[in-house]
């Protein structure tokens, strides 16, 4: 693999793990109803389990209502049961029609016990890049060897991972200071 194939390759590998961080933070609760919280949520519909995103119109409703429409109205108790075996903290009320999943105010105490988690997401973002850094190092030096580089061409690539690093972990920090921020807002 070439010096330019390591750096794009490692850049795509912590694009990626910046993009997953922003997906578990989709799925943080902050107190506002967000769709994004039922994304891991599988009903069991007919034997398979289905994620319930693609077998439901979910909307929001005065800011802290979800509002669960099955397109198939028989699956309505199967959505139930999914919801409250997600264990998302959230009681659902049925209907008949719609599951409502109404999100409670939250307490100052789980606030900080979601802020907890936020910053505890970050770290395992920023484990993932510097992970992606360690391999990327370890692949240079391969390449050292492979194609006979100079120490300084090594040295300058070597200072360049450490930048393309420091570059995402500046921006997962910013993000989990942004999501603690929108947590911690009542």
């Amino acid at each position: 693999m070439s010096i330019e194939e390591i750096m794009k390759s490692g850049q795509e590998k912590m694009e990626k793990a910046i993009s997953q961080l922003k997906k578990e933070f989709a799925a943080v609760r902050t107190g506002r109803a967000n769709p994004l919280i039922l994304d891991k949520v599988m009903v069991d519909y007919y034997g398979a389990p289905t994620p319930l995103r693609q077998m439901a119109q979910v909307t929001v409703q005065d800011g802290t209502t979800l509002v669960i429409a099955p397109f198939d109205k028989s699956i309505l108790k199967e959505v139930e049961k999914a919801v409250i075996k997600a264990d998302l903290g959230i009681t659902p009320n049925s209907d008949g029609i719609v599951v409502r999943l109404p999100f409670p105010p939250l307490t100052a105490d789980k606030r900080k016990e979601i802020a907890k988690d936020v910053k505890k997401l970050g770290e395992e973002a920023k484990v993932a890049i510097r992970n992606i850094r360690r391999d990327m190092t370890d692949d240079v030096k391969k390449a050292e060897k492979a194609e006979n580089l100079s120490e300084d061409v090594v040295k300058d690539k070597q200072s360049d991972i450490q930048k393309l690093t420091d570059k995402y972990t500046k921006n997962i920090e910013d993000l989990c200071a942004e999501k603690e921020k929108e947590v911690l807002t009542i």
